[in-house]
Order: structure tokens, then sequence, then C-alpha cells
């Protein structure tokens, strides 16, 4: 269920910043937790919460140290409050900044009134070392598979071009991609060809990273790289 990768991008509304130095930016994505306000809540025979803690586990064993964390949607399943007061009481022994996407699981109003006060956030951007990172949302209400809106697509040009990065990761939920799977392909990202055309008009987005498929992909697409 819940999965994570580790993203270290190298340097050549509100923004947080995290500082000015030339570092790489370390990033933890965390995707596709599907928890329930019940701790001992099961998604096809797993204890959902128990996943994610091994997970966050997992990463408090490594020899790294994240910048913030990137959690990019079905951070719940049953459609409850009390199912995101799990994921912020997990994710907030990590003392990072999450910044958090919906998806197709979620539950919008429900997530933002969750996660709008640091160190949460919702659809939200940072600059970091010459890195914009920018959250989309990618979900279509009632609807499994995925398609931005033109909304979205304008508030990610204006956070560009407002941004003196060099350097921009977009991030959602669903894939941009063909899996390889009938299933997964039929709720993918929608028009994933004007995806690639909005994104790469700027010329300073290098990475995209989604969820939604339970499985690892590290790929490169028109010149960006997606994971």
């Amino acid at each position: 269920m819940a999965r994570s990768s580790r993203s270290t991008i190298a340097t050549n509304g509100r923004v947080g910043r995290i500082s000015n130095s030339a570092d790489p930016v370390r990033v933890l994505h965390l995707t596709d937790p599907h928890l329930f306000s019940d701790a001992a809540g099961r998604l096809r025979g797993m204890v959902t919460l128990a996943s994610l803690s091994d997970v966050i586990q997992h990463y408090r064993d490594g020899d790294w140290q994240a910048d913030f964390v990137s959690a990019t949607g079905d951070l719940i399943q049953d459609k409850s409050a009390g199912a995101y007061e799990q994921f912020k009481t997990a994710l907030g022994a990590l003392n990072l900044d999450v910044y958090c996407i919906p998806g197709n699981h979620d539950v919008r109003e429900l997530m933002r009134r969750a996660v709008r006060e640091p160190p949460f956030f919702y659809c939200d951007k940072v600059e970091a070392n010459n890195w914009l990172i920018i959250g989309i949302d990618s979900c279509v209400t009632e609807y499994a598979g995925g398609g931005i809106n033109s909304g979205e697509y304008d508030r990610l040009d204006k956070a560009i071009a407002a941004s003196n990065a060099d350097h921009v990761m977009v991030c959602l939920h669903h894939p941009p991609v063909v899996m390889g799977s009938a299933w997964l392909d039929s709720v993918g990202l929608d028009k994933p060809d004007e995806f690639y055309g909005r994104i790469g008009a700027s010329g300073k987005v290098r990475l995209a990273i989604f969820g939604h498929v339970h499985q690892a992909y590290d790929n490169t697409h028109h010149g960006i790289q997606i994971v």
C-alpha cells in the first residue's frame, strides 16, 4: 500500500523557502497510505497504518536526511476526518514539512481542513536551492482516473513565472505515463500529451513525481524525468 521513494534533485499563494544554498534538495516521497480512522483498518488484508509506519521507520533507519516530504495522494481510504488525523500523527514524528496533494480516494474539503497548518500544506509550493517544487490536483470527482483542469495549469504557469528558480519539480497523483497494465492505464492521467506540453513550455520542469499505481517507476519522457 504505502510506497516511498527518495529523490535527490541537484542544484545547478505561499512559498516556503528551505535555504538558499547550492546543496541538493532531498525529498522523501510518500504516496497512497490509504489510512482509516481505525488504526487497525485493513485494505486487501493489510493494516495500512502499520504499512505506513514501516515505511517511515525504513526512512528513519537510513543514512540520509530529507528536506521535506511530498505526499502524493490517497492519504485515506474511508473518507473520514479521523483518517487524516492518523496521517498527521504518523508524519508528525518526522519533524519535516509535509506537502500534500489529493488522490481519488481523498475528500478535498476534509483534506484541506486537515492539512491547512504547518507543518502540513495542501497543493502548495516550496522553493529550495534553485528548485521550485509544486503540487497540483489531478483528481476528477467520482472518477478513479485523473485530469488536470485549466485552473490548475494556470496556477502552475503563474508559480513558475513568479519564481526565480531555474528548475521545477511537479507533484501529482495520477501517472502521466503508460504502466503496461490495462487496468492501471484505464485510470491514469487523461490527455498526457497536454500535460507534457504544459509542463514543458517553460523549459524549467526537470522532474515529475506521481502515486496511484502502488508500484515503482522511473523513466524519462519528453526530456523530463518521471518517477
